[in-house]
């Protein structure tokens, strides 16, 4: 799946200016736990987050920007807040017991 190697955009990526302008602004984002990567989707892009360091039971988080999205002149702030929610929700999802979890509390015997 790697659309980028070392930070550089693989050759047949090239011919996709949606899939570039995603690519050059992931280059803006550095995180010590997550590495970001794009790939083309259609006519959209398919954003993958991940951790660095690969876990079990951790899935790789995925969320899709459609043409509209993509060609908007808004796009770098859009692109950023979108990043910023997804980034949240996948945050979420990586809780393995939360107060709502029935399962959990009888483990603890609560």
């Amino acid at each position: 799946m790697p659309s980028v190697v070392n930070n550089k955009p693989v050759a047949d990526e090239l011919d996709n200016p949606r899939l570039l302008r995603v690519l050059r602004q992931l280059r803006q984002y550095e995180h010590p736990l997550l590495r970001f990567d794009a790939q083309g989707k259609g006519e959209g892009v398919e954003v993958v987050i991940m951790l660095r360091e690969e876990r079990t039971g951790i899935d790789t988080y995925r969320f899709e920007l459609l043409p509209r999205d993509l060609d908007g002149p808004q796009f770098e702030w859009q692109f950023q807040r979108q990043l910023y929610d997804c980034l949240h929700d996948y945050l979420i999802e990586m809780f393995t017991r939360t107060p709502q979890d029935k399962t959990g509390r009888r483990g603890l015997g609560h």
